[in-house]
């Protein structure tokens, strides 16, 4: 049962969209880049358990596509989160007039969905440049277990790196 939650909670989210934006510096070399790590000092805007699970997430994904976690690494991670309120989308119009003019009011219905912000910016361990970047934005569901907010992690994680390293 709790493996069909999952599964249904990860189709949820991809049907909900996450969202990917990636910059990155065209003269770069990626193909030099086979070691990682963390800043020491994120401020990731995760709490204690969403960053656990969300590392994990990622050292799965990077190690799966060949890079190696290091003491001393090839680049370095910071990332970056925000959750936010969108603006209401629906409002309910009353209108009241006659012959020439007349006044009309938007009342708004419901509220706002709860979305997050991710930022992923990898940075030159030598140089301390910012190598590749990606900004995902995703729905994001204020109460879930935790085998759905690390199915959700996952999948940003994966969409994410779809773009590391980048095609030229």
């Amino acid at each position: 049962m709790k493996k069909l939650f999952v599964l249904l909670a990860v189709l949820l989210m991809l049907s909900c969209g996450v969202t990917v934006n990636y910059d990155y510096q065209k003269e770069t070399n990626f193909d030099q880049y086979k070691t990682y790590h963390y800043f020491d000092d994120m401020q990731t805007g995760l709490s204690e358990l969403d960053a656990k699970r969300f590392f994990n997430s990622l050292d799965q994904a990077l190690q799966a596509k060949g890079y190696v976690l290091s003491e001393s690494p090839d680049f370095i991670i910071d990332i970056k989160s925000t959750s936010y309120q969108s603006a209401q989308s629906s409002s309910v119009g009353v209108g009241v007039g006659s012959g020439g003019g007349g006044v009309s009011v938007g009342i708004p219905v419901g509220q706002g969905n709860m979305s997050r912000q991710i930022i992923f910016d990898f940075v030159d361990g030598k140089t301390q440049q910012l190598i590749w970047q990606a900004v995902s934005s995703e729905p994001t569901l204020p109460e879930n277990t935790p085998e759905a907010r690390e199915a959700q992690f996952k999948v940003v994680i994966d969409k994410v790196l779809i773009g590391f390293p980048p095609k030229k």
